[in-house]
């Protein structure tokens, strides 16, 4: 839960931010520093580029066809410590998509 409020926080700091609405951006950011410590742990590049490869292998995905299925197997073994618009970004480039 912590994760989302963190995370709904940073995309409406890049949205303020981009819109000139620094002082909103600001009240954002304190907030985001409060939720921080509640959320999980990130995975690092490496732990997801491991974890992509593990999907990839175990689902035997060769296609952007199979993309669903290593996403799903993805986000199962990250449970809430990775984004999913990164590790769709990563499925994407390894699949040639």
């Amino acid at each position: 839960m912590a994760g989302k409020e963190v995370k709904k926080r940073s995309e409406s700091i890049e949205a303020f931010g981009s819109a000139g609405r620094t002082e909103l951006a600001e009240k954002e950011r304190a907030e985001r520093e409060i939720l921080q410590p509640f959320a999980p742990e990130q995975l690092s590049d490496a732990e997801v580029d491991a974890l992509i490869d593990e999907a990839i292998s175990s689902t035997e995905a060769s296609s952007m066809k199979e993309m669903g299925a290593v996403m799903g197997a993805v986000m199962a073994s990250a449970k809430g410590k990775v984004d999913g618009s990164l590790v769709q970004r990563k499925v994407r480039e390894r699949l040639g998509g």
